[in-house]
Parts: structure tokens; sequence; C-alpha cells
């Protein structure tokens, strides 16, 4: 079918060279690795609308992306380009009643529909829904889809069958560390037609955004290396490599009786473990020389573990995960304890610090644990994820072992010591050692 020149200026009136270039390459595998806001999501809505309206009438375009939010928006894009080739059409180029009759479609949140056979899909990622579709793909925002290996596995069969000519792949992403099918896909399959397009790119090309003022906005070297720079940051993805647990690690560990000591402690009770770290601060250096673990240990028993570990006069200061379940053990460990207790509510602002402090003093060396293979897999697994937003959070799965917990309150023990000031000595009754609060409650 002709495409009328008119079609063509729309095409560059809205779309940056970079786009026109991803537009006007047809390989039939195209992965695409571009900076934040450079408009990928715009650009791979056009080449959707484009291919079922002007070259190949009857397609079936799937669009995945990592929510529902963001593949609603996705097709809010694409709803863009069938409005806008449609007024174009009618008002210059009557003459194309065949083009204009094909552009005609039906739109929905999740769809869009045309008079010729065509259909555009978007669907959030996930492995059950993924299946069951031949049709062309999109996977859009890939290196943050959730299970991107099994999104993989269910989608890609999509692209199989030749009926109604060959089927397309693209994927598009900004990327984040090395560890996820999209960074495997990139640096290491020859056959995908493959663009690059860095802020630095974007902006050579015609975006109108300022380098500098972003760079100063975003004030982080990695988050600007990896979002704005399209580089593969391992150290944004794992908090803690093994090299830096390494140098902090100690077979000599030991409280030398007169320092003043910390306590953190991350609360659980079936699925995850309950644990105790106590440090002694030795100088500048903090020291962990007890790390207590409970597992499937009532609320009872582990206060009473918390209040006899308190009791020592030289304890400054206390940290206690008093998030969800830990709300009320946290209340009553400060009813008795007094100022000695903190509870720390788990959120984006208090893991932000918390972990944040925890990397500094590993990077310092001011921190010293002992050889733990349990300990240094806790401390790995914990994940600094860079949302699509640009936010940083705290992340670490879950396994039989855990969630992480023995770098949690290793974490809220170095908050405690880190905590100014230095609550009056506090030794708990023996009644309250009994945890009466407790008894009978479960």
């Amino acid at each position: 079918m002709e495409t009328p020149t008119t079609i063509k200026s729309l095409l560059d009136r809205y779309l940056m060279p970079y786009q026109a270039e991803w537009l006007a390459d047809d390989s039939r595998y195209k992965i695409g690795m571009w900076s934040r806001q450079a408009g990928k999501s715009f650009a791979t809505a056009c080449e959707a609308v484009v291919d079922c309206v002007f070259l190949r009438p009857g397609q079936h375009w799937v669009v995945l992306s990592a929510g529902e939010r963001q593949a609603l928006e996705w097709m809010r894009k694409a709803q863009f380009w069938v409005e806008a080739f449609r007024k174009i059409i009618n008002f210059a180029a009557p003459k194309y009643t065949e083009l204009l009759n094909a552009a005609d479609a039906r739109l929905s949140k999740s769809e869009v529909q045309f008079a010729n056979g065509s259909r555009i899909t978007a669907i959030p990622a996930n492995p059950d829904t993924a299946r069951g579709y031949s049709c062309n793909v999109i996977l859009d925002e890939f290196a943050i889809h959730e299970n991107p290996g099994e999104i993989w596995a269910s989608i890609f069969p999509s692209v199989t069958s030749p009926h109604g000519g060959l089927k397309k792949l693209r994927i598009v992403s900004t990327p984040k560390g090395r560890g996820n099918k999209f960074a495997d896909l990139w640096e290491h399959n020859e056959n995908y037609s493959t663009h690059k397009v860095t802020i630095e790119d974007a902006v050579r090309m015609g975006l109108k955004v300022n380098i500098e003022e972003l760079k100063a906005g975003v004030d982080d070297p990695d988050i600007w290396a990896q979002e704005y720079m399209c580089e593969f940051i391992d150290s944004t993805s794992v908090l803690l490599p093994y090299e830096m647990i390494g140098k902090c690690e100690s077979n000599s560990i030991a409280d030398d009786g007169q320092s003043p000591l910390y306590i953190g402690m991350d609360v659980g009770r079936s699925k995850d473990l309950s644990v105790i770290v106590t440090a002694v601060k030795c100088g500048d250096v903090l020291v962990a020389v007890d790390i207590t673990e409970l597992r499937n240990s009532p609320f009872n028993d582990q206060l009473d573990v918390l209040l006899g570990k308190a009791r020592d006069r030289r304890v400054q200061h206390i940290c206690i995960d008093s998030t969800g379940i830990g709300a009320m053990l946290a209340e009553e460990a400060a009813r008795l304890g007094g100022g000695k207790f903190e509870g720390v509510n788990f959120n984006v602002q208090t893991k932000g610090e918390m972990y944040g402090l925890m990397r500094r003093k590993f990077e310092e060396r001011s921190v010293r644990i002992p050889v733990s293979r349990d300990l240094r897999e806790d401390l790995h697994a914990v994940q600094r994820v860079v949302s699509t937003g640009g936010n940083v959070t705290y992340s670490a799965p879950r396994n039989a072992d855990g969630h992480s917990d023995r770098a949690a309150a290793l974490a809220l023990c170095i908050r405690a010591a880190n905590t100014s000031g230095t609550p009056a000595a506090w030794a708990p009754e023996v009644g309250a050692i009994e945890g009466a609060y407790f008894r009978g409650r479960h």
C-alpha cells in the first residue's frame, strides 16, 4: 500500500532521528538500549501502528510492559499515533480511501482493533498471560520485568508461526545491571539488530534537555551511568560485593569486655529468622561479637533473649525492627527498656538510611564481622534497586533460610551505634525478663 508523503511528513515532525532509524529498521529481531525519557515507547508504538495500517494488514502486535500502569501508558502512545494518522489522512489525503478505511479503529484502554483486521494489545508482563499468542511481540522496559526468564520462555514462541507473515520481535529497555535476560540478549546475541541511544546521543540528535542540569539533579554517578548513559552497573544491583564483604571479615572477633555495646534485632516468626546482632565499638571500628539466630521462636521467648542481652550495662542503644509482626515486640521492649530501645519501621526512607550507612561502613572498613557463609550470603543478597522513576530502594529475595535477616539485623546494629547520645543505664528486673506481657498469647 502506498504511503502518502503527508504521513512521512508527520513522522518527520514527531520522531527524533534515532526514533526514525528504529522505525526504518525492518529486521525481524531488534533490540534497543535507550536512555530514560528518550522516547522508547513512543517509537515502538509508532512502529506497531505503522505496520498495522500501512504495511501488513491483519497483523497482531502484543506489548508486554512491567505492570498494568506501564501497559496502559504505552497504549496511550499507540492511540496517539492512531488519531494522528487518521486526522492527517482525512485532512490531507482524502483520495486514499483504502488507507482511511484501514486506519479506522476501535479503541479501548488495552487494545486497538483496526478495520483491516490488525490488532494491538497491551498487557502487563506475566508468564501465564503471555502464553497462547501468535503475534509480533514488543517487550517494553524488559530489564525491569519481574521473572524475565519465565516471561522470555513464555512469549518467544509467539513469534514462531509464519502464518500471516514472519512475526517480529522488539525489545527495548534502559539497563538495570547484568543479572537479567535483557543484559544477556544485548551482550551475547549477535542475531539481533541493536540500537543504543544514550542521553548524549539523543541531545546531539535534537532532544531538548539540559544534560548538566540533569546530571547535577540526579547527583549519583551510578544512577547517571545506568539510567542515562546506558551502562550496565553491577554496583546498583548488589549493595555489598563479595570483595567488599571479605575485607571486613575476621577470624579473631572478640569482645574486650570494656567497650560500649550496641544491638540490632530483625524480627521474624515462622517464615523468617529473628536475628540479634551485638557489636562492640572499639575506637572507630564496630565489631560484631555475637549473632544470635532464633528460628520459629515464640515472641515471649524472643523478648526474653533480647532483654537478657540488654541487661549488660555496657549496652548503649538497641534498634529493633518494628515493622508488621515486630511492632508489638518492639513496643513491649521499649516499655520495659525505656530509652535504650528504638523501634525502626522499615520503609523506603529508613531502609535507605540504614543500608546506605551499612554500605559506607563496609567501604571504610570500619566494621568487622565473623567469617560466616550464612552472614556473607545474606549481605550479598541485598539488592540496591533503581526504579523506572529513578528512586532507590533495597530488597532481598526470600529463600528457605529467610529474607537476608542477618543483614537486616547487622544494619540495625550499625544504626544503633551511629545514634548520637547515650541513654541512661538500665537493668530490667527479673520479673520483666520473664516477658509476662506475652505469656499465654500464643
